[in-house]
């Protein structure tokens, strides 16, 4: 529904919520490992909202009065995992959770056309770290996103979350080998970093503690395509042309990688 998927003929399907949830459940025993407490969003297929895209239909009808049925189930769907989902998992995390800091898991994708079928590859893999900031004006002017912004400024949680990204995103770069990724000219982002951007997202605004979203691997490269075909695998195999983890255990590697090396830096300076 994302628009987040694809399968070639009869392959496995590309998904990446579910490519997301497998990295979480490896990654979990071994921030657990480094004694972290660790508690996952979700930790089936299914949302965290209750609501469905069908409970959003007549209020999008209402904004989109008169528009094509097609229009208006697209927003729904679109309320439905863009707003209704994360407000759900800001209210776990907020009220429940309380974490000290949140990773997000994505995997990333270039623009594949309108056919999941028939996707367009791309020739780009890159990496990239999002942080919180970057807000236009127009955004400021929102009593809501203002009042969220002043809250994030008053808890004082972008040092922390810059600290780490830095040093998280120099372990993916080196843990991987991709590029750091460069927005286009004209997207609403500052570069604060080698591979760290500041970007005004409905998640990182809303979580009430440092919070990075990592953006690794590009779903739609050739290279990328053949290792989630290959699936999860223990230690190394040629995947590709080369000898590879299975990438859901490099993505995992390099963010323990890069947790053990700040935590510890951190305790030596104490």
């Amino acid at each position: 529904m994302e628009e987040r998927w694809y399968q070639i003929d009869e392959t496995t399907p590309v998904t990446e919520g579910d490519m997301t949830l497998l990295t979480a459940k490896l990654l979990a025993p071994g921030l657990e490992s480094l004694g972290a407490t660790v508690t996952l969003v979700r930790s089936s297929r299914n949302p965290v909202t209750e609501l469905r895209p069908g409970d959003l239909q007549n209020y999008a009808g209402r904004l989109l009065s008169g528009a094509p049925e097609e229009k208006i189930v697209s927003l729904s769907e679109r309320m439905f995992y863009r707003t209704a989902e994360i407000r759900a998992r800001a209210s776990l995390v907020n009220n429940t959770i309380r974490p000290d800091i949140v990773l997000c898991l994505h995997f990333n994708a270039e623009d594949w056309g309108p056919h999941p079928e028939k996707p367009r590859f791309s020739p780009r893999n890159h990496f990239h770290i999002i942080l919180h900031g970057a807000y236009l004006d127009s955004e400021i002017a929102h009593e809501d996103e203002r009042f969220e912004l002043m809250h994030k400024i008053f808890q004082g949680t972008h040092e922390e979350e810059a600290a780490l990204a830095g040093v998280l995103a120099s372990s993916f770069l080196e843990a991987t080998g991709l590029p750091a990724y460069l927005y286009s000219i004209g997207r609403p982002t500052k570069q604060v970093g080698p591979a760290l951007w500041a970007r005004n997202l409905l998640a990182n605004r809303l979580y009430q503690c440092p919070v990075l979203f990592f953006e690794p691997y590009v779903m739609n490269n050739q290279e990328v395509y053949e290792r989630i075909q290959s699936g999860d695998y223990e230690g190394k195999r040629e995947v590709a042309g080369s000898i590879k983890k299975s990438i859901y255990r490099e993505y995992r590697d390099a963010i323990l990688i890069g947790l053990k090396t700040y935590y510890e830096s951190r305790r030596a300076s104490e």
